[in-house]
């Protein structure tokens, strides 16, 4: 089943409405059984319930995020969506600990069967942290 550009777009808003409500029934709804995500650090999780374990505490401690879509680059033919966001937040950095953080990133999330079969995070080494520059390579 291939989504149309509207089904993808319609898909993405609903997404991201869930991420910043914190609703992670409504973000899991949109994976598929097979999913593969790998996270800005390297780390991955294969499989819904994996998925869901892994984020479960996530959520439950980082109430105060919020993404902010900067946009959605469409691709219908590939069934994928680049999804170029920020997320705010109080930083979790040593010595910034609940500061307002913003960091800069992009999904590559991919289709299949309709639902969210991969999704791949990238993040920027440098963020935000109360209005000033972070670098956070070593």
């Amino acid at each position: 089943m291939n989504l149309t550009k509207a089904d993808i777009e319609n898909i993405m808003i609903r997404w991201s409405e869930a991420w910043n409500r914190h609703d992670l029934d409504e973000v899991m709804d949109l994976f598929h059984e097979e999913a593969l995500f790998e996270n800005w650090t390297g780390g991955s999780a294969r499989g819904k319930e994996t998925l869901r374990r892994a984020w479960t505490p996530w959520f439950e401690n980082h109430g105060g995020f919020q993404f902010v879509t900067e946009q959605f680059i469409i691709v219908e033919d590939e069934q994928k969506v680049i999804w170029q966001w920020h997320l705010a937040w109080p930083s979790m950095e040593k010595g910034c600990a609940g500061k307002p953080e913003r960091r800069r990133g992009v999904d590559i999330i991919r289709f299949q069967d309709g639902k969210v079969v991969e999704k791949i995070t990238y993040s920027k080494t440098t963020i935000e942290i109360d209005g000033r520059p972070v670098n956070l390579s070593p």
